[in-house]
C-alpha cells in the first residue's frame, strides 16, 4: 500500500506492482532485424501477418494491423504458424520408407521427385479412361486423387488443381473444405 501511494499508483496497477524482472523483459518483435510482410499459409481468408526475424530466423508472427482484410488479428492457427517455421519436430529432410521396411531412409529431393513423377505416370496409364462404354469421351484417371492442404497459400492450390486437372484426375479435394 505504501509504494501505491508513494508511486501515485493509487489503483495498484502500474509501477508499484511491477517486478524489477517484468521490467527487465523485453517482447522478442523489439530486437528483430527486419520485418517481413506476409500472408497467413493456412485458409483463402488471407489475413496479413508481420513476421519478425532475427539474425536470419523468424522469432515471432504478428497479425498485420495495415491489412484490410484482417486489420491485425489472426485465428489460432494463423497466430500459431511460426511454428511452422521453427518447431523441433519439423521435419526438414525427405524421408522414405520402402514397402514392408521398417525403418526411414533419408532421400535426396532429386531421387524422391523422380520417384513421385514415375509413380504418377505409371498410375495415369494404367488407369486411363478414354472413353465409357457407349463411346462418350471421358479422358480421365481414377488413379490418382490429390488431397490439398492447409498450410499452402490459393495460388499453389489453384496450381496444383490445374496440374491434377490436366493429368485427367477428378478426385480433387481440399483439407480446408472438408
Amino acid at each position: 500500500m505504501f509504494r501505491q501511494l508513494r508511486s501515485g499508483d493509487v489503483t495498484g496497477r502500474g509501477p508499484s506492482v511491477t517486478s524489477a524482472k517484468t521490467r527487465a523483459v523485453t517482447p522478442r518483435t523489439s530486437t528483430a532485424d527486419r520485418v517481413v510482410q506476409s500472408v497467413c499459409p493456412y485458409c483463402a481468408v488471407g489475413c496479413g501477418q508481420r513476421v519478425f526475424v532475427k539474425d536470419e530466423k523468424v522469432v515471432q508472427i504478428e497479425g498485420d494491423p495495415d491489412s484490410p482484410i484482417s486489420r491485425g488479428r489472426l485465428c489460432p492457427k494463423g497466430a500459431a504458424s511460426e511454428q511452422l517455421v521453427n518447431a523441433a519436430g519439423r521435419v526438414t529432410e525427405v524421408l522414405y520408407r520402402a514397402p514392408k521396411a521398417k525403418d526411414w531412409q533419408k532421400l535426396d529431393l532429386s531421387t524422391a521427385l523422380d520417384m513421385i513423377a514415375e509413380r504418377f505416370i505409371e498410375a495415369r496409364r494404367n488407369h486411363w479412361e478414354d472413353a465409357d462404354e457407349e463411346g462418350r469421351p471421358l479422358r480421365r484417371t481414377m488413379g490418382i486423387a490429390s488431397l490439398g492442404g492447409a498450410t499452402i497459400d490459393n495460388e499453389e492450390n489453384y496450381l496444383a488443381k490445374k496440374l491434377f486437372t490436366a493429368a485427367g484426375a477428378i478426385q480433387i479435394e481440399n483439407q480446408a473444405r472438408i
